[in-house]
């Protein structure tokens, strides 16, 4: 299914593979920016060349190296990593379509997330880890063309940091300033990663969409 309207969060398969949009710039020739769910690996892309895919229970795909399942009729525990499906933020969460939050707090009618969005018990379903009974593979849309080696990908421990590093010349977008600024990756030490006008930041802040918008890269 070709998406005519695309919006932030939706899933999407490119050249085969899952992923989810990052943002969309309207202006430029690519103006869908992916993120490939198997290894956070961002990638451009053009309306055309997506195919819309709507998550359904026990779907079950590789998130950066390790695997989920979705599972609607699980309640979430401190810790679980959960998948907005029906989002109804309040006034000053943040939460949208198919974000990925994880569970820092349970209450009686929701949970509160990492990113202190309030997310209620039907606007979620639970990521339980690894490939429960039931499950249907959705990693790939047509998974015939791949051969059996490359269907899954290799699993890494998860104190290992994301797959994703920024480059050097790399375009943020910091969400939270008016009016927006825009930085660039001008170095990388380790963990740390350089823009100009601003303290250092982890990858993990970086590439955290709530906190920065990748823009494009320089040298692109």
């Amino acid at each position: 299914m070709k998406l005519v309207n695309v919006r932030k969060g939706q899933f999407v398969y490119y050249q085969n593979k899952l992923h989810k949009v990052y943002s969309v710039k309207a202006f430029f020739r690519k103006s869908i920016h992916l993120i490939r769910l198997e290894d956070y690996k961002q990638q451009l892309a053009t309306a055309r060349e997506i195919d819309y895919y709507k998550p359904k229970h026990l779907d079950s795909f590789v998130l950066n190296k390790e695997r989920y399942t979705l599972d609607k009729n699980v309640k979430a525990k401190v810790g679980d990593f959960i998948l907005v499906i029906n989002p109804k933020p309040d006034t000053l969460d943040l939460h949208h379509l198919n974000s990925i939050e994880t569970v820092s707090k349970v209450e009686n009618n929701g949970v509160i997330s990492n990113q202190s969005n309030g997310i209620r018990h039907d606007e979620y379903w639970v990521m339980v880890p690894g490939l429960i009974e039931g499950a249907n593979k959705i990693d790939l849309q047509n998974p015939s063309t791949i051969t059996t080696v490359e269907q899954e990908p290799p699993l890494v421990d998860a104190d290992l940091p994301p797959a994703y590093v920024p480059r050097i010349g790399d375009i943020f977008q910091k969400n939270s300033s008016q009016p927006a600024l825009q930085s660039m990756v001008v170095a990388i030490q380790g963990k740390k990663i350089f823009l100009g006008g601003h303290p250092a930041v982890s990858v993990n802040e970086l590439t955290d969409s709530e906190k920065w918008t990748y823009v494009y890269n320089i040298q692109e």
